[in-house]
């Protein structure tokens, strides 16, 4: 397992204060990707030019047919790699040689439950955390019945299982995901899935104040931030800007270089 990386929650807080120290904008960047495509070769540039414009956090999805909480360009995306014969274990090696890599980057894992059923929970909790993942975001499998994993992750020194706060949500679902919060808690936007537009308006703004209300952990918004005025409002708002569906439609048009051209300019 990587040591040169605290767990999330204080990497985070660190990362803030030394953008603070240069005068820069705290917030923090954390991109998506989907393994396997278009291929693990160029999954591997796309990270090095993200890492290299500034990204903190990296969210490495391993394929899943039913991806519940993906817009169209994801799910493709999914749909792309698994036609070209992607596997789990493929996908495990390859993060691990990432955090080996890009030391500076906390690097998260997000799946589906069937993933990790089907590989074995207990087994593949385990192998994230001695690789040095940092995080695991599994949308499909609400806090309420996902006791076993939370407890397995809570259990390892550095992995934390992702919390999702959704516009949706009671005030009281809210407050009891945010006592199970470790790491930061991941605010979906808007609802529906990955991709669409998202109004950065006042009920953003309200609703990440009822997340707020619940949890002193960081706060990632996702879902919808696209442009650097995005980014910018967001700012004062959240400890991360989380950015997915944006940068992969620059990778399959442009490439990767164009990606982290792309990342370097949200902060302004």
């Amino acid at each position: 397992m990587s040591q040169l990386m605290p767990a999330l929650e204080p990497y985070i807080r660190q990362r803030r204060a030394q953008r603070e120290a240069h005068g820069q904008a705290p917030i923090l960047l954390m991109s998506h990707l989907v393994l396997g495509y278009p291929s693990l070769a160029v999954n591997q540039e796309t990270i090095a030019a993200m890492a290299a414009a500034g990204v903190e956090l990296v969210e490495l999805q391993i394929p899943f047919s039913e991806p519940i909480a993906d817009g169209p360009v994801i799910a493709q995306a999914n749909q792309l790699a698994l036609d070209q014969g992607f596997r789990v274990e493929e996908g495990l090696e390859f993060a691990a040689a990432c955090v080996q890599r890009h030391p500076e980057v906390a690097f998260l894992l997000m799946t589906y439950s069937n993933i990790l059923m089907a590989y074995g929970v207990e087994r593949f909790i385990e192998r994230a955390a001695q690789m040095g993942i940092r995080g695991l975001i599994v949308p499909d499998w609400p806090p309420q019945e996902a006791g076993q994993p939370m407890a397995l992750c809570q259990a390892q020194t550095a992995l934390d299982w992702i919390q999702l706060f959704t516009p949706t949500s009671t005030d009281v679902r809210l407050q009891t995901i945010g006592r199970w919060a470790r790491g930061f808690c991941y605010c979906v936007a808007r609802k529906g899935v990955t991709g669409g537009r998202t109004d950065f308006d006042a009920d953003l703004r309200h609703f990440l104040q009822r997340c707020r209300q619940v949890t002193d952990k960081p706060l990632a918004v996702g879902f919808g931030v696209r442009t650097s005025a995005d980014v910018q409002t967001l700012t004062p708002l959240a400890e991360i800007a989380v950015v997915g569906t944006a940068a992969l439609e620059i990778q399959r048009t442009a490439g990767a270089v164009a990606v982290g051209a792309f990342f370097q300019k949200l902060r302004g």
